[in-house]
């Protein structure tokens, strides 16, 4: 069984041979520079050849782009692009363009051409993260107050535009899942009220969580933080599942799966403990298992593997997290809790 079969079948609730083992998240530059300068072949830079060289399975990402190289490009992390109206005018040649589509159908058949044993999934920019891009992460709260006509217009260009890319997606390409990168939630909860949310993104969700369906993939969402309150927002949207399910904010995947035992989850491995040692890694893995055989979740670290973890260490992860994909699948009952205890 390759990559993406083991991908489809395990999003899907069928038999597998073994859930997949994957770092789904790009690494840290400072991560790799430390293992770099542990050690590590410093010709080892392609993730995909890091892929191969830790023994993970092989899935490729494709951030399908909305800013063409004209774009003007925020002073600073965080900093906005523009302001108002006139700015969003004035920027406008530079976004959604046919160049950026063609771009996109040339990639999405380079991809297909030579990918064809790699799971492949795409990301969005999401309706809550796009307009922060444009406005600026302190700007972008003070518009949904003082710019709502702008925020409206704005993710409806957006919309309109991903139309058009999934048709093309659809056409050239057999993802397995995509990502909506939204990153609206923080260690406490959502940054925005459920009232914002249906007003500026649940109305694109709608839209286009059945075309992404069409495709083949499994829409996920991407937001960090405490992402439980808004599990229900999101299935509204038809959103199937989530990621990465961050522990030290409190996420606790077993939880998830006995409350929604229909949401797909990605993800929930505490990265915290990686550095830690083998012990503790099995006592992480232990916590998560029952989510794991309840089924419908791949487990993973909860975002990206930190730089004190060593190359070692990792690879007592991966040896673990191998172990763990070939546990037995116990899916959950009508109560949503696991048929067998651990024991």
């Amino acid at each position: 069984m390759n990559s993406p079969e083991r991908f489809r079948r395990a999003l899907a609730g069928e038999p597998v041979d073994r859930l997949p083992v994957i770092e789904w998240a790009t690494w840290w530059d400072q991560t790799l520079d430390a293992w770099h300068a542990a050690g590590l072949d410093p010709a080892l830079q392609d993730l995909h050849a890091l892929h191969d060289y830790f023994g993970l399975d092989r899935q490729h990402q494709f951030w399908i782009p909305v800013r063409d190289e004209g774009c003007p490009q925020p002073a600073g992390f965080g900093a906005p692009i523009l302001w108002d109206e006139a700015d969003y005018e004035r920027i406008l040649p530079h976004l959604y363009t046919d160049r950026l589509l063609e771009g996109i159908q040339r990639e999405c058949r380079r991809i297909h051409r030579e990918m064809g044993d790699y799971a492949f999934w795409y990301s969005l920019d999401g309706f809550f993260w796009f307009p922060r891009t444009l406005f600026g992460i302190e700007n972008h709260f003070f518009a949904f107050y003082d710019y709502p006509e702008l925020m409206t217009r704005m993710n409806e260009d957006l919309c309109a535009y991903y139309k058009k890319v999934l048709a093309i997606v659809n056409e050239e390409t057999e993802p397995v899942f995509m990502t909506f990168a939204e990153d609206m939630s923080y260690n406490h909860g959502p940054m925005c009220s459920y009232a914002q949310y249906a007003q500026f993104v649940l109305p694109y969700y709608q839209q286009l969580t059945p075309l992404v369906r069409a495709g083949g993939a499994h829409p996920f969402i991407d937001t960090d933080g405490n992402v439980e309150p808004l599990i229900l927002w999101f299935l509204e949207g038809g959103i199937e599942g989530i990621l990465p399910l961050e522990r030290m904010a409190g996420v606790d995947v077993c939880r998830i799966k006995e409350k929604y035992p229909q949401l797909l989850m990605l993800g929930g491995f505490d990265k915290t403990v990686m550095h830690k040692g083998e012990a503790a890694m099995r006592a992480e893995f232990a916590r998560i298992l029952p989510a794991v055989r309840a089924g419908g979740y791949i487990p993973a670290v909860d975002h990206q593997t930190p730089p004190d973890v060593t190359v070692e260490n990792y690879r007592i992860f991966v040896r673990l997290l191998r172990e763990v994909s070939y546990a037995p699948y116990e899916p959950c009952g009508s109560s949503g809790v696991p048929a067998r205890s651990l024991g």
